[in-house]
Parts: structure tokens; sequence; C-alpha cells
């Protein structure tokens, strides 16, 4: 949502996606001290998710200091529908999380380093691919999926931000106001999100975001807005 935001205020494209982050950073680091506070997150744990994803994001960004987005964003856009069948097959598995025995230990390094690379390339819908690969790959029931994302963001966002840094492509003043907003959200929607039963709210919560963000991805807000300018 911030990303359009920002490119709806005049900030050229790769610009907001460099800005963007100094509010990502600062919004993940209340979220991450607020889950640590309730006890769904162990730092030290969760570091062998993080630190694939910040090789990854190194990548990502360099990528998206001088690449066109838009193929990308018609590629995560088809792998996000796919995602909204996967979490409507299996709801309970998301809210409960998996057995030890589903954990997919092989895979976490490659999927995570994936993923890295989409956050430092783009950051938009990074914690969609997190939570997936943390419930359906590490076997995390969602409310501590949410939580190690939370922490996995945080610091591969450290890594992307260097590099639009050194790219002259930050502007800190309209970061700062955007973190302001960010950082007041993370410390809400920590509080909401740990409460007993917020587990099946998170799931539906993240159906919608899923659903929303494919069909922008995919151009189909865009096709329905011309069907009805041509009916009406």
């Amino acid at each position: 949502m911030t990303l359009p935001l920002l490119i709806f205020l005049g900030l050229p494209a790769n610009v907001a996606n460099g800005t963007n982050r100094v509010a990502i950073l600062l919004q993940s680091l209340v979220g991450m001290r607020g889950f640590q506070s309730h006890g769904f997150l162990d730092p030290k744990s969760s570091v062998r998710f993080a630190v694939p994803a910040m090789i990854g994001a190194v990548l990502g960004a360099q990528i998206a200091v001088d690449l066109n987005e838009e193929l990308m964003r018609r590629v995560i856009g088809a792998i996000m529908v796919l995602m909204l069948v996967i979490m409507l097959l299996n709801p309970k598995r998301w809210v409960e999380g998996g057995k030890e025995r589903h954990r997919i230990a092989f895979l976490e390094p490659v999927v995570y380093f994936l993923t890295g690379i989409y956050g430092g390339f783009i950051q938009a819908g990074v914690g969609i691919f997190l939570i997936s690969a943390l419930v359906l790959i590490s076997g995390m029931d969602i409310l501590r999926a949410n939580a190690i994302k939370v922490f996995v963001t945080l610091l591969l966002t450290l890594p992307a931000l260097a590099v639009f840094m050194f790219n002259g492509q930050v502007v800190w003043t309209v970061g700062a106001i955007l973190a302001l907003g960010s950082m007041a959200g993370a410390y809400f929607g920590v509080k909401f999100a740990s409460k007993k039963g917020a587990a099946v709210w998170v799931h539906r919560l993240l159906v919608a975001i899923v659903l929303v963000s494919s069909m922008k991805l995919l151009g189909i807000f865009s096709v329905i807005l011309l069907w009805v300018n041509s009916v009406f």
C-alpha cells in the first residue's frame, strides 16, 4: 500500500522503492520488540531464516536499482493466486501449524534466499511469501510465522536500504514521516495479533490481502474499471 502511495505523491518508482525501506525498517523493529515481549519470537532461533534472506536482499536491491519490475509483478501475481488456493484448501494448517515431520528443512535456505531477492527488489508483499514459507515449509503456526516474518523483514531490509542509499534513491524526510505512522501501526498491530483466537482472523486477513494483491498485480482491477466505463 505504501509503495503506490509514494509514487502517487510524485516520487520516481525507484526512489519510492528505496524510501519505503526506511518505514519498513522502523516498523519491523517495533513489531519485533512487540512480538518478543509477548513470547512469540525467539530471535536467536530465527536467525537461520534471516541469513539467506539477507544475502538474497543484497542481490534483489541491486537488480531493483535499474530494472523495470513490471514482468516480475505479473509473475508474483500469478504465484499469489496459487498461494490463495493453498490457503483456502487447508486453512487449519495455517492456524495450527504443521507438525515437525512436515518441515522440509533442505528447502529452507533456498526458499528464504529467493524470498530475500524479492524483498530486496520491491518489498511489497514479501511478508506474504515469508509467512507462506514459514507455515508450509518450516511447519510454524501463523502467529509464530507472523512474528518471525517481522524479524526476517527487519534484517533483510538493512542491506537493501544500504544499496538504495549508496545509489541516492532514498528521500529521508518522506521516509521519516512514513515511518512514524508505520511504527504506530506496528505497535497496535502486534497487540491485536497477540490476542487469544487472533490466528483465525490473521488467516482471514491474509487471504483478503493475497486476493486483493494478486488482482492488482495481474491488472485485473484495470480490466474491471475499463469494463465498468464501457458499460456506463
